[in-house]
């Protein structure tokens, strides 16, 4: 059965692990869409600006200067790198007046976010029909930022490229006397690039209800999880709480029945009947059993409320008599040569309201449970003192100690403290829940303190008001 759930566990979690996989493949997926929306949707309502006759004219300036660049290239009086040299402080010299033009158009259209702006040529290359000339790019592999504002390209989008393709006539010179006009192919290409301010937020906000909803999901899907494995294992605890209690129970009616069982049938036998005295020892057994019998079912119809249900009749004690009476009662009741039990009482009388049957009840419970899982020699200290309103009793005694494992569950119903699979100790796993729900009852608590073979120490405190 174990095993069975500690499979169902793995596959529960292995399963919620696929399904969160696929679910953020999903939200990857539905992200990337919505941003190549967004980008789109930008580029669609600034697509008119490029158009703008006074862009285009300055557009114009800076392919007339190169133009110039590359008839002085073609005829040796510049190189390459002067090309693009002179290129680039072309379009800076036109670039304010190109940036306000832009912004202007930009501002009409009222996009409601902000964005940047810039144009790079990326290649450009010429051929006079002889040959292919890369003017550019001619060393790295980058681009030329020739309009727009300067920003790094790591959060950039790409709006646009455009290749476009042109032929022009210059003087060629041959030489110191001869001038001849000639023709080059230019091909140059250029993309358009803009970054968007806090384009991420706008995307998730737009977003939004998707995410709350995969959220909520994934919250409900993990929350029913866990509670199914829960129930699965508190049921599973529950079937092994009652099996044990059967068992328990089985074993505790079998003793005084058995018993019941020979007085019985000893009652009917005549040397008996005709033996007064054997007669009144057998009918004390009886009474003994009954007694025994009624005690156990008593207990356990009693351990069926909680601590809400439980109906108190308080007197008022003083302290040091009622644990002078309590201790003089459990070591008469015990008849254990080997137990050492001090009182070491709060010095000064305090009056407590409680219920004493109850009470008494509880607190012999624990003192019960010292003796049942000491060793030879018992020894049970119990200490009283008063602190901020509240008596504080402390059981302490040093027997085999309770793992820190079993600390957590000493106080539910029928649970019993174990040495492996073997309950060594003869018990219905009620008298702890018992005390915790009288202490309850007293509006108190009770803690436990323990450690393996140095013994246990139960701390109860309950208001004196």
């Amino acid at each position: 059965m174990k095993n069975k759930i500690t499979i169902l566990i793995i596959a529960s979690i292995a399963t919620l692990a696929a399904l969160s996989g696929i679910q953020g493949y999903l939200i990857e997926n539905a992200y990337q869409l919505e941003k190549k929306l967004f980008i789109q949707e930008t580029d669609e309502a600034i697509s008119d600006i490029d158009n703008h006759p006074e862009l285009d004219s300055l557009t114009d300036i800076i392919g007339e200067e190169l133009k110039g660049n590359l008839s002085d290239y073609k005829n040796k009086r510049i190189t390459k790198a002067e090309v693009i040299r002179k290129l680039k402080a072309q379009g800076d010299s036109v670039n304010p007046q190109y940036m306000k033009r832009y912004n202007t158009e930009l501002d009409s259209i009222n996009l409601g976010y902000k964005i940047r702006y810039k144009r790079q040529i990326t290649s450009i290359v010429t051929f006079d029909g002889k040959k292919i000339d890369s003017i550019f790019p001619f060393s790295k592999n980058r681009d030329l930022a020739i309009l727009g504002e300067a920003f790094q390209d790591e959060e950039s989008q790409t709006i646009k490229s455009a290749r476009t393709f042109t032929e022009f006539e210059y003087v060629e010179k041959l030489n110191d006397s001869i001038f001849v006009n000639s023709s080059i192919d230019l091909e140059i290409k250029t993309k358009d690039v803009i970054v968007i301010t806090d384009w991420k937020s706008i995307v998730f906000r737009r977003m939004a209800t998707l995410l709350i909803f995969s959220v909520l999901l994934f919250l409900f899907v993990v929350g029913l999880l866990y509670y199914s494995i829960k129930n699965l294992i508190n049921q599973k605890k529950i079937t092994e709480i009652k099996t044990d209690f059967i068992n328990n129970i089985t074993h505790e009616l079998k003793t005084p029945l058995a018993t019941l069982s020979v007085a019985s049938k000893s009652l009917k036998n005549k040397e008996i009947q005709n033996t007064p005295e054997a007669f009144e020892n057998t009918l004390n057994i009886v009474d003994r059993q009954n007694t025994r019998l009624q005690k156990l079912i008593d207990q356990v119809l009693t351990n069926s409320l909680s601590s809400e249900d439980i109906v108190l009749s308080k007197d008022a004690v003083v302290d040091t008599t009622y644990f002078k009476d309590l201790v003089d009662d459990f070591k008469l009741s015990t008849q254990q040569k080997s137990l050492k039990l001090i009182n070491d009482v709060y010095k000064e009388d305090v009056i407590l309201r409680i219920d004493t049957f109850h009470f008494t009840t509880a607190l012999i419970n624990i003192l019960e449970n010292a003796v049942k899982y000491g060793n030879d020699e018992t020894e049970i200290h119990l200490t009283t003192r008063l602190k901020n309103n509240k008596y504080i009793i402390k059981i302490s005694d040093n027997g085999t100690g309770i793992s820190e494992k079993d600390q957590t569950q000493i106080f539910d119903k029928f649970y019993r403290v174990s040495h492996g699979n073997v309950h060594n100790v003869k018990g219905l796993g009620l008298g702890l829940y018992y005390t915790h729900q009288i202490v309850h009852a007293h509006q108190g608590k009770i803690t436990v303190q323990s450690e393996l073979t140095k013994g246990t120490t139960f701390t109860i405190i309950i208001p004196i008001n």
